[in-house]
């Protein structure tokens, strides 16, 4: 064989070679992907009263805009790597915005003050370690038949009553595990963060959730301390209570869903909430959808401070992305409670009754 031949074979075998390995890179390449998305969501609140949080009286009737009608603005980045085997590699880092003002907002207002995480999944489920939702949050979004709008529905009782603590735990590692003939459990454990001080900021969580067709079931608890270092965040996230729920969903063949649900939300020395929730949603068409939900919450430790929450809303979806929505609520206070109508500028309401309305555009990317 000449000395031509012999170079003009190596030169080919080095170019298969090569080929191999840029094919090899590419398909790796293509196992990973990151995710920008997120929500931009405006609206215009009107209410019949207005707290004054100085004076605790009525502070009159105030007509706004509102960040976030219905879902709380925010954007993010999410992402995934196949690692062979089943397992994979993910991430996400979510930031709350406000539309109105473009500042922080929806979060504990750090830059990604709504989810921080790191984790690796597989077929013996999901790990992840950082800022996340609690599985008890995680429990009543399942079962409240408003999505957890932020204009009348179980979100608003949720931080009416805990504000932040449980939504955004910071330090935390969760366990979820695969669903099995129907059952997936699921626990967290929030670190404190404080030297020579392990209850401190200390928070945990677990739940339980059983799937079959239409029906889902689900219980969950929390337990948190005060302290720690998440109290160093803008927005602190460790009010120590202990939450306890039970719910249930159903959804039927013809697009009607029906929910009910217990909550306990339990502040020592100051109150122990009892929210008995219910309510339905249906889509008359892909297009026009409808929902409606009572919240009737009473205090154990003193009887005559209770509330009763009602609010119904209707959503056209003029794309996927993009949909029209309308709110309206009543909300209805005795004694020391102060249920209010909206996350955002409503949080707290008067003594005696208040109705309230919302309309909005979401967009969703």
């Amino acid at each position: 064989m000449s000395k031509r031949n012999t170079l003009r074979k190596k030169l080919l075998a080095t170019g298969v070679a090569a080929t191999g390995l840029l094919g090899v890179a590419g398909a790796a390449q293509a196992q990973s992907s990151v995710t920008l998305y997120g929500i931009v969501d405006g609206s215009l609140l009107y209410t019949s009263h207005t707290l004054n949080t100085t004076t605790g009286q009525n502070a009159g009737h105030q007509f706004s805009f509102t960040d976030s009608g219905m879902t709380g603005s925010s954007f993010g980045l999410r992402g995934t790597e196949d690692l062979g085997g089943g397992m994979r590699a993910i991430f996400t880092l979510e930031s709350g915005i406000s539309v109105a003002n473009g500042g922080f907002d929806n979060s504990n207002g750090n830059m990604f003050g709504r989810q921080a995480w790191v984790g690796m999944s597989s077929a013996y489920g999901t790990v992840k370690a950082g800022l996340q939702f609690s599985p008890f949050f995680l429990s009543l979004y399942d079962t409240d038949p408003r999505g957890m709008s932020y204009f009348g529905s179980g979100l608003v009782s949720y931080v009416n009553n805990v504000y932040v603590t449980g939504l955004f735990n910071s330090n935390s590692l969760t366990y979820t595990s695969p669903e099995i003939y129907g059952l997936q459990a699921a626990g967290m454990l929030a670190l404190g963060g404080t030297a020579g001080d392990f209850q401190a900021g200390r928070q945990y969580s677990a739940s339980l959730r059983y799937h079959l067709g239409g029906l889902t079931l689900t219980g969950a608890l929390y337990n948190g301390n005060a302290g720690g270092s998440a109290t160093s965040t803008p927005v602190p996230s460790t009010v120590e209570f202990v939450g306890r729920t039970l719910g249930a969903s159903y959804r039927f063949e013809n697009s009607l869903s029906v929910y009910a649900s217990y909550a306990l939300y339990k502040v020592a020395g100051s109150f122990s909430n009892s929210v008995y929730s219910g309510g339905a949603s249906y889509f008359f068409t892909p297009y026009l959808s409808v929902n409606a939900g009572v919240w009737y919450t009473h205090d154990g430790n003193e009887g005559s401070n209770h509330s009763l929450l009602a609010a119904t809303g209707v959503q056209y979806f003029l794309s996927k992305r993009t949909t029209l929505y309308g709110q309206v609520g009543y909300v209805n206070n005795h004694g020391n409670m102060h249920t209010g109508l909206s996350i955002n500028n409503a949080l707290n309401e008067v003594t005696g009754s208040t109705v309230g309305t919302s309309i909005g555009i979401r967009h969703m990317f």
